[in-house]
C-alpha cells in the first residue's frame, strides 16, 4: 500500500488548506505520514486546475512537487491525442505504444488510449509505483517496466509509435533547454528510434529554437507549438524517415473555454516578403482594425506567412502587430478596433488620454517595459481600454489606444 488510512484520512480532511501552515502544524499521530500527505494535498490542489479528471478520483496518488510541474496538464495531453488515428480494424496499425519517460504518466495515459498494446517505461521507482496504482484505477491495462531509456531501447521490439519528454533539468536542479542537453539525450538515442520505432514524438521545451531542432533531428516531419490560454506551453516534434521533405508547422492555441485556434504552414515555406510598413502616422478610419498573434504564432515568427494568408501588413517591421480594413473572424490571435494613435508627445498623451483612469498595456520593440510605461502614463491596470506601445519603422514611438472586438 502507497498510503495507510490514516494517512488518506489526513489528506481528504485537509484536501482544501495552505500546505505551508499544514507542514508548520505538524501532525500528533505517529501513524500519519506527513510529508506524504503534504505531497498529496498540494498535488490533488494543482490537479483540479491541470488535471480535472484525474482530480475526480478520490485515490489517485500524486508524485512530489517537481514531477506535478513537469508533467503535462489534461489539456495538451488530449492534444496529443487527437493527433493519432484510431487502430485500424484489422490491427495493422497503431498496435504498439511505448513511452520511454514515463513520468507521472499523464501523457501516457491519454495517448495510450489509441493503441492496443501499451508499455510505460520509467527509472524512478517511486513514479513506477504511483503510476501503477493510478493506472488500475483508471482501468488502463498496460505494462509498467522499472527501467532507464537506453537500457530498454536496446532489448525493444519494433513498435508504432515511441514518446519521449526528457528531463529539462541538469544534475544540479537547473533547467536546460537544447535537446543534447536534457536526460536522456535523444540526439544520441535517434539512430536506435529510427530503427525501432515507426513514428517518435517528442515534448520539448517551449523555449528551444525549432528551427534548430528541426535541423539536429533530421528527421522531423510535424512540429507542433502548444500554447494554452495564449502561454506557450510546449513543442512537440514528429519524428519519421521522411529527411528532405518539407515540415508541416502547426501552431495551436488552446482556450481553456474548449475552444481552438490553428494556423498551418510549410517549413522551409514560399518566400512572402512583408508588406513595407507605413512610414508615417496612419490615418485612421473607422474600419481600422489592430491583430495581436497568439504565443504559438509568436513563437513560430511565421509573420510573412500571416500576411500572406489573412491579407494583413505589420504595423511596423519588429512590432509584430497587424493592420486590416475588415474584421478578420478566425485570425489566430486578438482583434481590437483602433480608437486613436498617439505620440510620446507630453500634450498630445494628454489630449488622447484626458479622462482615462486605466488600461491594459502591451509593449512591442518598445524602449519602455510594461511597469515603466504604466507609471509614465500614470494609468492603473485593467478595463476595456488596450494600449499597444511600438516603434515605427521610421523610429518614432507610438501608442495604438484599441478597445477589444468582440
Amino acid at each position: 500500500m502507497l498510503i495507510n488510512e490514516k494517512t488518506w484520512d489526513f489528506i481528504r480532511q485537509h484536501a482544501d488548506d495552505d500546505v505551508r501552515k499544514l507542514a508548520l502544524q505538524g501532525v500528533k499521530d505517529a501513524e500519519v505520514d506527513l510529508q506524504m500527505a503534504l505531497q498529496q494535498v498540494a498535488g490533488r490542489q494543482t490537479a483540479r486546475r491541470k488535471l480535472p479528471s484525474w482530480a475526480a478520483i478520490d485515490s489517485i496518488v500524486y508524485p512530489p512537487h517537481l514531477n506535478m510541474e513537469q508533467c503535462s496538464s489534461e489539456q495538451t495531453a488530449r492534444y496529443k491525442r487527437s493527433l493519432i488515428p484510431d487502430p485500424s480494424p484489422k490491427g495493422e496499425e497503431n498496435s504498439i505504444f511505448v513511452d520511454l519517460t514515463g513520468g507521472f504518466g499523464v501523457d501516457f495515459y491519454w495517448l495510450s488510449q489509441g493503441f492496443r498494446h501499451r508499455c510505460y517505461v520509467e527509472q524512478n521507482e517511486q513514479l513506477c509505483a504511483i503510476s501503477s496504482h493510478n493506472f488500475e484505477l483508471l482501468g488502463l491495462e498496460c505494462s509498467v517496466c522499472c527501467c532507464d531509456t537506453a537500457t530498454y531501447l536496446t532489448t525493444m521490439p519494433h513498435v508504432d509509435l515511441v514518446y519521449m519528454d526528457p528531463a529539462r533539468r541538469n544534475e544540479h536542479g537547473g533547467r536546460t533547454y537544447g535537446i543534447e542537453d536534457c536526460s536522456p539525450n535523444v540526439l544520441e538515442l535517434l539512430p536506435l528510434l529510427m530503427e525501432k520505432a515507426n513514428r517518435v514524438m517528442l515534448k520539448l521545451s517551449p523555449m528551444l529554437d525549432w528551427r534548430k531542432a528541426i535541423e539536429d533531428l533530421k528527421y522531423v516531419s510535424e512540429v507542433h507549438i502548444v500554447s494554452v490560454d495564449n502561454e506557450c506551453k510546449e513543442l512537440l516534434i514528429e519524428v519519421r524517415k521522411s529527411e528532405g521533405e518539407k515540415v508541416r508547422i502547426i501552431c495551436v492555441n488552446l482556450h481553456s473555454a474548449g475552444s481552438e485556434e490553428l494556423f498551418e504552414f510549410e517549413y522551409p515555406s514560399p518566400s512572402h516578403p512583408l508588406t513595407p510598413s507605413p512610414s508615417h502616422p496612419l490615418t485612421l478610419s473607422p474600419s481600422h482594425l489592430l491583430y495581436e498573434p497568439n504565443a504559438s504564432i509568436m513563437k513560430a515568427g511565421c509573420f510573412a506567412d500571416v500576411e500572406a494568408r489573412y491579407s494583413v501588413r505589420q504595423i511596423a517591421p519588429n512590432s509584430h502587430l497587424f493592420l486590416s480594413d475588415v474584421e478578420i473572424a478566425d485570425f489566430p490571435g486578438r482583434g481590437f478596433q483602433i480608437l486613436s494613435i498617439s505620440s510620446m508627445n507630453k500634450q498630445e498623451l494628454r489630449t488622447t488620454l484626458k479622462e482615462m483612469e486605466r488600461a491594459n498595456i502591451s509593449v512591442r520593440n518598445f524602449p519602455l517595459s510594461v511597469d515603466q510605461l504604466r507609471k509614465k502614463l500614470k494609468l492603473k491596470d485593467g478595463g476595456d481600454v488596450y494600449i499597444f506601445a511600438t516603434t515605427m519603422a521610421d523610429g518614432e514611438h507610438r501608442l495604438f489606444i484599441c478597445r477589444k472586438i468582440g
